[in-house]
């Protein structure tokens, strides 16, 4: 009894410790500006939603939106597009040396981002692409596919051979087998690589920060970043930005949390 009390005890306390940020961004996004740098009261009180139309009148938050989601969906397509066909290979078809294929697609994750940046930017740059959703959609998918490619891996792995073998037998070639049985077979592990995609390509900043300049295809962590006042910091609406771009994500996650958790732990056991 004493250890169930402390296990929950202690994930009370990690629950609040994780919802702390996202709690205290929603308390600022509701208190006057007058409220802002006053403790106590941490409580706003008199709570205010002008914060939340200011992001949409001041600025082009709407258009920042969009692109975000543009990107991030186009991304999380192109990835699962490819990342398909390349797990598709590494299970299922007759390919020498599968582990240090894979090894070496997962090693490109493993290199910093900061590291990559200035050489990707001078090609992105040489392409004419700079300051258009190419350019991030083009860079995101590159540095999606490792995991992309690993969950699908997994999944695949699980559907049993000889199912593939058997449409094989019945006529189908490799990319029919593909398309007509193995991809309806690992529908929860593409659906766990698009949710787990999106998310990263909706919360990456220093590409989006490198790569744009304008509003016309800058997503939403560069813009809140850029949010400026004429003689001080908005805090509130960075606050009332950041719930409203976070608050969706953390439903999403929620939500399909199962299917996440299916994902990355897809064969880490053997029946």
């Amino acid at each position: 009894m004493t250890k169930r009390i402390s296990f929950y005890l202690l994930l009370i306390i990690a629950i609040l410790y994780c919802l702390c940020p996202l709690l205290w961004q929603f308390i600022t996004s509701l208190k006057p500006d007058y409220e802002l740098t006053r403790i106590p009261p941490i409580l706003p009180e008199k709570p205010t939603v002008a914060h939340y139309i200011s992001i949409f009148k001041g600025y082009p938050f709407s258009r920042i939106i969009l692109n975000s989601t543009i990107v991030a969906a186009s991304t999380t397509i192109f990835s699962l597009i490819v990342g398909s066909l390349c797990a598709f290979g590494l299970t299922k078809l007759k390919v020498r040396y599968k582990a240090i294929i894979l090894g070496f697609v997962l090693s490109v994750s493993m290199f910093p981002p900061i590291a990559t940046v200035s050489p990707l930017y001078i090609i992105i740059r040489s392409l004419g692409l700079r300051d258009t959703w190419w350019a991030l959609i083009i860079t995101y998918t590159t540095f999606s596919l490792p995991l992309s490619i690993w969950i699908l891996t997994n999944f695949f792995k699980e559907i049993p051979d000889e199912i593939y073998l058997a449409a094989r037998i019945d006529g189908c070639s490799p990319f029919q087998a593909f398309q007509k049985i193995i991809l309806p077979l690992s529908g929860p592990g593409i659906f766990t690589t698009a949710i787990l995609v999106f998310i990263f390509s909706w919360n990456e900043f220093l590409f989006a920060l490198t790569f744009t300049s304008t509003p016309n295809s800058r997503t939403i962590p560069v813009a809140i970043a850029l949010f400026q006042g004429i003689h001080e910091i908005p805090w509130g609406d960075i606050a009332a930005a950041s719930v409203t771009v976070t608050v969706p994500l953390v439903i999403l996650v929620f939500v399909f949390q199962r299917r996440i958790i299916e994902g990355l732990t897809a064969g880490a056991i053997k029946s």
